[in-house]
């Protein structure tokens, strides 16, 4: 009788062992999960920072590396970049003209890290300031974003701007970088216009890929694009209403193409 209840016990034993092992295995990956999504949403407030710096050479590393299958980027109806150098020449050069001043402020982050631990999405909502000073020549070809008057001769721009992103993650070598990054502009408008009169009349802007005001106070656009946009997306018009996209993430076990 005493043999049998020692055999119990050691059974009893060896299953309590297990279910142990099966919570420190799920408590392990739950925690695995946390700290990947944390240092996800650092990447991006890491780029964010340097872009707001006018420091985009320090963005260039936080992309996956070259030669990197599915990498791709898009701002606008413009097209899509899906190659290494295409893609990075958007931080490439930018410069810092005196007097510009942009401030993106990212908030209402949703993130999901897939189960298998390779891939993560991640969507913001930003909302900042974009501003500068241009010659007023060069002003004469945008009329419309300008400001009255002038500031030490120049004509200035000051713009209220929200956007949305949605970003891809691929986790390469041990460390997490951006694999795919879309852009959707949501609204702009000069500070001293609201943003609906604005929006009537800012739906051709979109169409064009404006990567930055140089020192000069004239506009850069980006290199022709790689590939058509497979749908276009528009800012807000007050004749539209509005959509939910991109979809926030939603938990998932291995990557799937949900930002185009």
């Amino acid at each position: 009788m005493s043999e049998q209840l020692t055999e119990a016990s050691v059974a009893e034993l060896l299953a309590e062992i297990d279910r142990l092992r099966g919570q420190v295995e799920d408590a392990t990956r739950l925690a695995r999960r946390a700290a990947d999504r944390g240092d996800v949403e650092n990447l991006f407030n890491r780029y964010m920072y340097l872009h707001n710096a006018f420091q985009d050479e320090q963005i260039i590393p936080l992309w996956v590396k070259r030669g990197t299958p599915g990498i791709r980027a898009r701002y606008t109806n413009a097209g899509q970049y899906t190659d290494y150098d295409s893609v990075i020449r958007y931080h490439q050069g930018r410069p810092t003209p005196t007097g510009k001043l942009i401030l993106h402020a990212t908030t209402t982050p949703v993130i999901e890290v897939a189960a298998d631990g390779e891939t993560a999405k991640g969507v913001w909502i930003m909302a900042g300031t974009e501003s500068g000073l241009t010659d007023p020549e060069v002003a004469k070809a945008f009329p419309d974003m300008y400001s009255p008057g002038e500031v030490q001769g120049k004509k200035v721009w000051a713009h209220w701007v929200w956007c949305k992103y949605a970003i891809d993650f691929l986790r390469q070598d041990g460390e997490w970088k951006i694999w795919k990054f879309r852009c959707y502009e949501l609204a702009r408008a000069p500070f001293h216009e609201d943003w609906i009169s604005f929006g009537e009349k800012n739906q051709a802007a979109f169409d064009l890929d404006l990567m930055y005001f140089g020192d000069d106070g004239k506009p850069v656009f980006m290199p022709p694009a790689d590939e058509p946009v497979p749908t276009e997306y528009h800012p807000y018009h007050p004749s539209t209403t509005q959509v939910l996209e991109p979809e926030p993430p939603v938990p998932h076990e291995t990557f799937i193409d949900t930002f185009k």
